[in-house]
């Protein structure tokens, strides 16, 4: 297999962990799309070809969401509920409106940070 040099990818064949983990990257070019769905990874780079069906994050993304988003939703419902003591239905509509595309971030981010690093340190059957 043949390291593919681009300017987004360094000559060692990794990519950038910013532009892998932000904008859901390969992580050995930079270039192609990692997911070919909103949480499903491609089986390849459109890119480079590097063959992502084996790369699996496991269930890190879903932990992240879950911690990260748990946390500033009950800060966030207790300050709105103190603060503006808006009506119940409020917490009703508002929380399920931001926690949806924030958990489907979160996990996306996370779900490609890992795999980035899963690549970077060329463990389990990508190496």
């Amino acid at each position: 297999m043949t390291t593919h040099a681009t300017p987004s990818a360094p000559a060692d064949g990794v990519a950038p962990f910013l532009g892998v983990a932000l904008r859901g990257r390969c992580p050995r070019c930079g270039r192609g799309p990692l997911f070919a769905g909103l949480l499903d990874v491609a089986p390849a780079c459109t890119a480079c070809g590097l063959d992502l069906s084996a790369q699996d994050a496991g269930d890190g993304p879903a932990v992240a969401a879950i911690f990260l988003l748990g946390a500033l939703t009950v800060i966030g419902a207790f300050l709105v509920e103190f603060r503006l003591e808006p009506p119940f239905w409020v917490h009703l509509v508002l929380w399920p409106v931001l926690l949806l595309p924030g958990a489907v971030l979160t996990m996306r981010i996370a779900k490609a940070a890992l795999i980035w690093a899963q690549w970077r340190h060329r463990s389990g059957a990508a190496g």
